[in-house]
């Protein structure tokens, strides 16, 4: 059984972690600097969890960066990048506050890495500022600046895996696409891969416009500018060959997290009944609407990876919705491909 109490979340309780020299230090492992010149600028140890300020020099701004240390940190570990969805961790939807994965991964032999920023834009290099969404060189910081930063920081083997849920999901195949090899590993739980043809950017546009008060035109350009076809995944899917891929989807339709009271469903935890059951229309609703546009997204990407004889693993559920006990679900599915990936026995 690999999932520990649902809905636990992590507890940044001082742990006694005597094998992990940063701790034993109080103090990361090196001083490094990216070559375009971003480096740590600060960060604080709390037993096995860390949270570093990382500069970004693209973006011109400091990162917060949530790290888990592994179970035994004695010797080099590989690297999970666990991404939250749409808010970017801003928010209170994120994996270590609405599922119990990272107290799975906390005994786990893996550094899990988790940058927190970028709402609503698509974890993508943008063509410009935008007002409303500020500077977003995504991209740029998963492949370029952050990893060299934490594989010296943290003493990691040089071994990484991502995985993300909903809005990130797509980046996750872009970087792997962008970088092919860089990922041993990518998991994407209900995220939209197309972003080029018509219902893809209207999905898009529902994120960054609708969500997040952006404008598209500052990410990708106009509706015919190249650049929707140059980040969709489905179109340039090629590139993702070589890379172990875990896919997964539900249809829209309401599943077993779909009751009044459900530890996933998202509510204030004073909630009253009419706040629950709202919580759970809204889930039922939006987030039966938002799946099934997914799982339309998910069905064109699976063939077009047939097409291309690419491997991939793909977990298509008959019922579920766009929410979180879904993607707990889902990564505990992933977790073998994952751990295989990473060089690691599927339980420990």
């Amino acid at each position: 059984m690999l999932a520990a109490t649902a809905g636990s979340g992590i507890s940044f309780a001082q742990d006694q972690v005597p094998n992990d020299p940063i701790v034993a230090a109080q103090s990361l492992l090196a001083d490094p600097v990216s070559p375009n010149g971003s480096r740590i600028v600060s960060s604080e140890i709390d037993g096995q969890y860390l949270t570093l300020q990382v500069h970004s020099a693209a973006m011109d701004e400091d990162i917060t960066v949530r790290v888990q240390r592994p179970r035994d940190a004695s010797a080099p570990r590989p690297v999970l990048y666990l991404v939250n969805g749409a808010g970017g961790g801003t928010d209170a939807a994120t994996w270590w506050a609405n599922t119990d994965v990272g107290d799975f991964l906390k005994t786990q032999d893996v550094n899990v890495v988790m940058p927190i920023g970028g709402a609503f834009s698509y974890y993508t290099d943008w063509k410009r500022e935008d007002p409303n969404l500020g500077l977003n060189k995504w991209q740029t910081f998963f492949l370029e600046e952050l990893p060299p930063l934490v594989d010296a920081a943290l003493g990691t083997n040089g071994v990484q895996a991502i995985a993300a849920n909903s809005m990130t999901a797509t980046a996750v195949l872009q970087y792997a696409i962008a970088e092919p090899g860089f990922y041993s590993a990518a998991a994407g739980y209900s995220g939209c891969a197309q972003t080029s043809d018509p219902i893809g950017k209207e999905f898009v546009k529902l994120v960054v416009e609708t969500w997040g008060g952006g404008d598209v035109r500052n990410m990708y350009g106009e509706d015919d500018d190249p650049a929707w076809v140059e980040n969709d995944p489905v179109v340039n899917a090629e590139g993702l060959r070589g890379t172990k891929l875990f896919i997964s989807d539900a249809t829209g339709l309401p599943g077993p997290h779909e009751t009044l009271g459900n530890e996933f469903t998202v509510v204030e935890p004073d909630a009253n009944f009419e706040d629950q059951a709202l919580a759970l229309a809204n889930q039922v609703v939006v987030g039966g609407v938002i799946e099934a546009a997914v799982h339309w997204c998910t069905t064109n990407l699976q063939n077009r990876l047939n097409e291309l004889d690419i491997p991939a693993t793909f977990d298509l559920q008959p019922r579920g919705t766009h929410s979180w006990g879904y993607w707990q679900d889902a990564f505990y599915q992933s977790w073998p491909l994952l751990a295989d990936a990473l060089g690691l026995p599927p339980t420990q």
